[in-house]
């Protein structure tokens, strides 16, 4: 018999990588989502549409035994999101009954490993004042002080999926996710992350020109590629080794040497313009000792390796959206003109 998985969060970026993924291993795979990917049709066997606050979808969706079940549904986006305050209420309401329902539902039908995706949002603020020294442990997380309301929930659920496996010998494996990116993700629209937004603007920029970079650009973070985020949730989710544990980068670079980062790999020349605009903590970077010393294994792929593959694909995107737009803008014009070419002269009215 051939296994099977279940991954909640499927139309999103990660899930919809991770679906790919388990059907490369032979996998039968379940999916579930509000959506489904928005750049390429899942090969998940099924995928439901629905909504996973809703705990009737839930168990429709947990309707048997999976081997291995991934839930990384969450209300998410990039800074511009989740730093503003205007989505706090939503952010937790959200992520938290879909947690709740999941849970509630995996501890009903019983499931073979459950894998929760955490966030590096969940380390306090005041270990990352400094930019080129953060703190960012497993063992740091207490006393927590999470620098925005998502951090608060992931922290929540963190405890959550820890409280289901002691009490009801639920297999949860959990990972803190560092700021992942790559091809297929959210690239516009306000809920994208830094590497996203900046390959958007230089691919959009004109030679010469000008990129706006939020805040000083002096704040630290490390990314980590789409490809090794699999690769580590794997391993985990296979592993005797419950977490929570980071999977990320520990390649630190500023904001503004990622815009110039990106700007290399276009061959543009362009210069930066810092503005006011939400930043989050000053530094953060995955520290991978405790990952290495659990699994054997850590991210040693280079920044500029998944920023080149990720600015390509972010620069076709650009180009097809403004080819759609002026083939629309130029079939107006047409239309209106044809349009004041039919219209009859005053004097013959």
């Amino acid at each position: 018999m051939r296994k099977t998985a279940l991954v909640l969060g499927a139309g999103g970026f990660i899930g919809s990588h991770l679906v790919e993924r388990l059907k490369t291993e032979g996998m039968v795979v379940h999916a579930a989502d509000l959506k489904h990917p928005d750049f390429a049709a899942s090969p998940a066997d099924r995928f439901v549409l629905g909504d996973l606050r809703d705990p009737h979808v839930v168990r429709d969706v947990l309707d048997r035994r999976f081997d291995e079940v991934y839930q990384l549904a969450a209300d998410m986006g990039g800074a511009g999101y989740i730093f503003t305050g205007e989505h706090d209420a939503q952010i937790m309401h959200n992520s938290a009954t879909i947690n709740l329902n999941v849970l509630d539902a995996c501890h009903r039908i019983g499931v073979g490993r459950l894998f929760y995706s955490s966030s590096a949002c969940i380390y306090p603020a005041y270990n990352q004042q400094d930019p080129d020294n953060p703190t960012c442990s497993e063992a740091s997380a207490y006393p927590a002080d999470p620098d925005s309301e998502y951090g608060w929930e992931k922290l929540f659920s963190e405890r959550l999926y820890m409280a289901y496996r002691r009490n009801f010998a639920i297999d949860c494996h959990i990972a803190r996710y560092h700021n992942i990116f790559g091809p297929m993700g959210t690239w516009r629209g306000g809920k994208e992350k830094a590497p996203a937004a900046l390959c958007r603007k230089v691919a959009e920029a004109e030679d010469g020109g000008t990129i706006e970079v939020w805040g000083d650009g002096l704040q630290t973070r490390s990314f980590l590629f789409i490809d090794e985020c699999l690769e580590g949730t794997l391993r985990l989710m296979r592993s005797g080794v419950s977490g929570p544990l980071n999977i990320g980068s520990d390649e630190m670079v500023s904001i503004n040497g990622l815009a110039r980062l990106i700007i290399d790999i276009s061959g543009k020349s362009l210069s930066l313009r810092n503005i006011p605009g939400p930043v989050g903590v000053r530094g953060r970077t995955s520290d991978n000792t405790l990952l290495r010393a659990s699994l054997d294994w850590a991210p040693d792929a280079r920044l500029a390796v998944g920023l080149a593959k990720t600015y390509a694909w972010i620069s076709r995107q650009t180009a097809a959206l403004q080819a759609a737009a002026g083939s629309t803008t130029a079939t107006t014009t047409i239309a209106m003109q044809d349009h004041v070419q039919r219209m009859p002269h005053p004097a013959m009215r």
